[in-house]
């Protein structure tokens, strides 16, 4: 499991003092382009290589409010694979308070078209089975 942390600023924040919850769904895309990276398989190299990953479903389900300066740990797990898509999987917390878990769904196009992430990026695809 993969754990990403962000601090909530001062402008992610409502006129109640209260994250906006429009910015939970950047979170996710933060710690999702992080884990990625981890991988060795950040957006910059999968875009060099012709492929983009855009997101096809997102679901964000809230559980308690956070604040200025909070720092939400985000755990990022790939919970589904196929030849064509991806899921991702977030649990925020801050400490050990459960703020909202999420999941987001991605395809992989090369010039508009699907393509098979395990015969157009295989070294993706083998980094991401040998986590499950």
């Amino acid at each position: 499991m993969h754990t990403y942390k962000h601090e909530v600023k001062y402008y992610e924040c409502d006129r109640m003092g209260i994250t906006h919850h429009s910015n939970y769904v950047r979170f996710m895309e933060e710690a999702r382009v992080d884990y990625l990276d981890q991988l060795g398989y950040g957006f910059d190299r999968i875009e060099a290589e012709g492929v983009v990953s855009p997101v096809v479903a997102i679901q964000c389900n809230y559980k308690s409010p956070t604040t200025f300066k909070d720092v939400v740990d985000i755990e990022v797990v790939i919970s589904k694979l196929s030849e064509l898509k991806f899921e991702f999987s977030y649990t925020m917390r801050v400490g050990e308070r459960l703020v909202c878990v999420g999941q987001s769904t991605h395809c992989f196009t090369e010039n508009g078209r699907p393509v098979a992430i395990s015969k157009r990026l295989p070294g993706l695809y083998k980094a991401i089975k040998e986590r499950e």
